[in-house]
């Protein structure tokens, strides 16, 4: 009984001493680079941009490029050790994060819910997983890949928005600010549509107990079909989508100057929009799946996406990955969930 009390005493003082040369090696990255950029960013606005006689921009502040740097390289680094993303998948994911956290407060609250949500739903019931995904791993380990098909359109989306409208919080408002209300309800149908998918597979799958239906034909089909569909999984794609657009309504009462409030319309429908990306975009995901991508059962009864002798094909054609799909809805939502919500956002 001591030694397990002792063991158990040196393994939280490991822990504390890890978490504290942690803290220490990320303030030591994230203040000379955030420094270092924000000087970058004072010499091109004053020197280069002037002699060319161009307008001068406004010039981000020092603390802005701190939380650039900081918070996002803090959350790769926690989602590394928690083997939540793989190296790789650490590096670009820091670059995805420190984009959106730059030109939007906003954006870096639908990220951080879209990581922190689809990850834990990712680690439930590994278990359960393993019977019928021969490709599963442990806590997920997203690589480069995966986290360029998920937050590459965002990551285009928050540049272009840093580029035309600057690094600011700003409610949406398409009758006197179009460009920046359709860029910021891009990126909310991106990671809705994201979230609700994740959601959707990753919970859907361990908590119904009966078999899903694919899409395209409604039969019934193995879980893990690509293409397939479920009560419990539908549900779960509305919720995952509900959530982001909580997260980005909240952001942007908080950040968003109270100044700004003066003629704004109502935020409120950042919720329904994010629930409805969620919900859509799950459904495209599972139409490209059920006719794009190869599903069939091998010996073991998991589900494959490569055809052999020795697997019975389910479903689909061996055109498109997972990659490919979520990369092609993602860009998809981030262009219809704007294009939609500019006509029915209510006027003030």
């Amino acid at each position: 009984m001591i030694t397990q009390q002792n063991n158990e005493e040196t393994k939280k003082k490991k822990y504390l001493k890890d978490d504290h040369i942690l803290t220490v090696a990320l303030c030591a990255i994230s203040i000379p680079l955030s420094m270092s950029l924000w000087i970058a960013n004072i010499v091109y606005s004053k020197f280069i941009l002037q002699s060319e006689g161009l307008d001068e921009p406004i010039v981000i502040s020092p603390a802005r490029w701190l939380a650039s740097c900081l918070i996002p390289l803090s959350i790769t680094v926690i989602g590394y050790r928690k083997k939540s993303l793989n190296f790789s998948g650490a590096m670009l994911g820091f670059f995805v994060g420190f984009i959106l956290t730059l030109s939007n407060y906003c954006f870096l609250a639908v990220l951080f819910t879209f990581f922190i949500s689809s990850s834990k739903a990712t680690k439930l019931r590994p278990h359960l997983k393993r019977k019928f995904d021969p490709d599963f791993k442990e806590g997920g380990q997203r690589n480069w890949i995966q986290v360029l098909c998920n937050g590459g359109m965002a990551a285009q989306l928050g540049l272009l928005y840093l580029l035309d409208v600057g690094a600011s919080e700003r409610p949406i408002d398409f009758v006197k600010d179009y460009r920046a209300s359709w860029l910021s309800l891009g990126i909310l149908g991106v990671f809705s549509c994201c979230n609700g998918d994740t959601w959707a597979s990753e919970l859907g799958t361990v908590i119904s107990s009966s078999e899903p239906y694919l899409v395209t034909s409604w039969k019934k089909v193995p879980k893990g079909t690509n293409g397939g569909i479920s009560a419990v999984g539908t549900l779960f794609s509305a919720i995952g989508g509900f959530v982001i657009g909580l997260s980005y309504y909240i952001s942007v009462l908080y950040f968003t100057d109270s100044a700004m409030w003066a003629n704004a319309p109502p935020q409120w429908p950042l919720i329904v929009y994010g629930t409805l990306a969620g919900f859509i975009g799950s459904l495209i995901d599972s139409f490209m799946g059920a006719l794009l991508q190869y599903s069939g059962l091998d010996k073991d009864g998991k589900i494959v996406s490569h055809s052999q002798l020795s697997v019975k094909h389910i479903s689909g054609r061996n055109i498109l990955d997972n990659h490919s799909v979520n990369l092609i809805c993602t860009v998809i939502m981030g262009l219809l969930t704007p294009t939609i919500s500019r006509y029915l956002w209510p006027v003030y």
